[in-house]
């Protein structure tokens, strides 16, 4: 099989622990560039993070940003899918987040809105810190949750709730009522934190929507990820991958599992499954 597609996860598959790009993972991903292949970056994190990886592997492929709520060319401005949560879905989940003593993440393409600044929101914080103000991502800190949902929720793809590890429990238990309580997406990225979107909305699901613009089947693609978010395009793809340092989960319905981010897991499928008849 001749692959035409490779969607990549970033944390904890295509970036290494301290959140880089290994040179041997750039070089043979240009090998596959070369070769033909579209590489699509598919994650969870917002857009204007993601541009920023896409960027350095020179791939350019539109972007899957936020678990396929919104897809977007790389190097225009143009969207060629978005879906954002409807406006009291959103007043719903931030109502039942605070009851259980959590702080929401509202997201859009850019721009994070958040009462206080925790683990996630620092994370993009300390990445700004590097890069030009155009590149940054934005972070409004609000004591005011309803009046930017009512400004905003036409462009809030996402919500998202981090735990500390000792809370994991409470965590699971958040969930469990939004999913009985809304008909949304959940889905998460790490052990600790959970992420409501809007109905359908998958990476698997964006990972088609390209396949069928470029028409290349699912046949003819490879996906690679870790975590439970990455499940439905491993299971969409003709090739699915899992990192060793894959979840349980994700290992069992992928259809290899590749070495870890950290050692190269990601450019050692590509040139076992895409580039073996390159040379």
């Amino acid at each position: 099989m001749k692959y035409k597609m490779i969607a990549m996860d970033m944390d904890g598959t295509l970036l290494t622990t301290d959140k880089q790009v290994s040179q041997r993972s750039k070089e043979v991903l240009k090998k596959a560039t070369d070769a033909g292949i579209k590489l699509v970056v598919c994650t969870g994190r917002i857009f204007t993070s993601a541009w920023i990886f896409a960027d350095l592997i020179g791939t350019e492929a539109p972007i899957i940003a936020s678990n396929g709520a919104y897809i977007r060319e790389k190097d225009r401005d143009e969207v060629v899918y978005m879906k954002a949560l409807l406006k009291e879905q959103i007043n719903k989940v931030v109502k039942i987040v605070k009851k259980h003593g959590f702080y929401p993440h509202l997201f859009s393409s850019d721009t994070i809105f958040t009462e206080k600044v925790i683990f996630t929101a620092k994370l993009y914080d300390k990445q700004n810190q590097s890069l030009p103000k155009d590149k940054q991502v934005k972070i409004v800190i609000t004591d005011d949750l309803e009046k930017v949902i009512e400004e905003n929720h036409e462009i809030i793809l996402k919500v998202v709730i981090v735990s500390e590890m000792d809370e994991i429990e409470s965590l699971s238990k958040l969930r469990n009522e939004i999913s009985k309580e809304l008909d949304v997406s959940i889905m998460a990225s790490a052990a600790n934190n959970i992420e409501i979107m809007s109905k359908g909305i998958s990476k698997g699901n964006a990972v088609k929507i390209l396949g069928d613009i470029y028409g290349i089947s699912s046949e003819e693609t490879i996906c690679i990820g870790d975590n439970e978010n990455d499940i439905s395009m491993i299971e969409y793809a003709g090739l699915g991958v899992a990192m060793a340092n894959a979840s349980d989960v994700l290992k069992t319905v992928a259809n290899y599992v590749t070495d870890t981010n950290d050692n190269d897991g990601v450019a050692k499928a590509i040139e076992k499954f895409a580039l073996k008849n390159e040379e």
